[in-house]
């Protein structure tokens, strides 16, 4: 695998979705499980990253694992929450009553 394929199509992927392209920061880890690549972004773009209940997030992981199998190799993405990020988790739906 090109070693830095996956790396390479992640920044310019989320170079297009964010306000601070300049921040980003990709890095790469290689072990028994395959690639790890740990996203860090501006703070203010976390929201566009993530998407609206992780949609964004999850078609970006699912792009990469086509990556990575088309060279072998499993991808998987972690999206580190910076300090003073102004994204919000959705909270988990209440338990229905009955």
């Amino acid at each position: 695998m090109n070693n830095t394929a996956d790396q390479e199509f992640l920044s310019s992927l989320v170079k297009a979705l964010v306000d601070h392209p300049d921040d980003i920061k990709i890095e790469r880890r290689i072990d028994e499980q395959g690639v790890l690549l740990t996203l860090r972004v501006h703070p203010q773009d976390m929201g566009q990253v993530v998407g609206r209940q992780g949609s964004t997030a999850k078609a970006i992981r699912s792009l990469l694992r086509i990556v990575g199998m088309k060279n072998n190799a499993r991808v998987n993405l972690k999206i580190e929450e910076p300090e003073g990020s102004t994204f919000e988790r959705p909270e988990a739906p209440a338990a229905p009553t009955e």
